[in-house]
């Protein structure tokens, strides 16, 4: 495991609390939205809450997969799609006003690696096979910081329980964040349900050696300087036997 930590300061261990990933960035809503992601089935996926729909068939390349939770407005997926064609990639959002920006993305750049799925993590193990995924990506997701929303947040033992079903053997957990407790809470919840720390870096965007491979989020890009950028890179191997 590497250890990064900020490359200005014997500061390091001085932090400003701020509400960080709680900022949501809020858009408006999107005129038609749910009618223009119902008119591309070939590039976007609906799951609705009562109902349940395979996406095992989408690839059938054989290409590692990799999962994005909570793609937002698509920057992440997108970009990383377009530097990677050796993988393939599907990007979940559930929110109608932020993956119909997403779909303008694709619709402008077609990407055959790239499947957009509008709909709520919650049944995510019920729409894939199990070790089907190589990397999942969670990018400023909502950190939930009410003690009475714990279970809502993407690395509380119930999410990282259907993670582990998902993960292929040696498959991958990254996580991006600016909210210093949700990154502490989140070392703590990866390390308790046996995930291996392969990376954690304490300020990813002011280390000595940047993150060359680092993709921003449209979140990261507008709230990122105002504060360090936490990441955590994680290795699943499956059960002991």
């Amino acid at each position: 495991m590497s250890l990064r930590f900020p490359a200005s300061s014997g500061d390091a261990g001085l932090f400003i609390e701020k509400e960080g990933s709680g900022l949501n960035m809020r858009l408006r809503p999107v005129k038609n939205a749910a009618e223009r992601i119902a008119g591309h089935p070939e590039v976007i996926t609906t799951i609705d809450r009562n109902e349940t729909k395979r996406l095992d068939a989408v690839f059938t390349g054989g290409r590692p997969l990799h999962l994005e939770i909570g793609a937002g407005k698509g920057r992440f997926a997108h970009t990383l799609a377009s530097r990677r064609p050796d993988i393939d990639c599907i990007a979940v959002e559930k929110y109608d006003y932020a993956i119909v920006k997403a779909l303008d993305k694709v619709l402008s750049a077609p990407l055959e690696n790239l499947h957009l799925v509008r709909m709520d993590a919650e049944k995510i193990t019920d729409c894939l096979d199990p070790s089907s995924i190589a990397v999942i990506h969670l990018n400023f997701s909502d950190p939930w910081p009410k003690a009475r929303h714990e279970k809502r947040r993407l690395t509380h033992p119930r999410f990282l329980k259907r993670f582990k079903t998902l993960l292929e053997p040696g498959g991958t957990v990254e996580f991006k964040t600016d909210n210093r407790v949700f990154f502490e809470y989140s070392l703590l919840t990866l390390q308790h349900a046996g995930f291996m720390f392969e990376d954690v870096c304490l300020d990813l965007h002011h280390e000595d050696e940047a993150d060359r491979d680092n993709i921003m989020t449209e979140f990261e890009e507008k709230y990122g300087k105002d504060g360090p950028v936490y990441k955590i890179r994680v290795r699943y191997e499956g059960e002991k036997t």
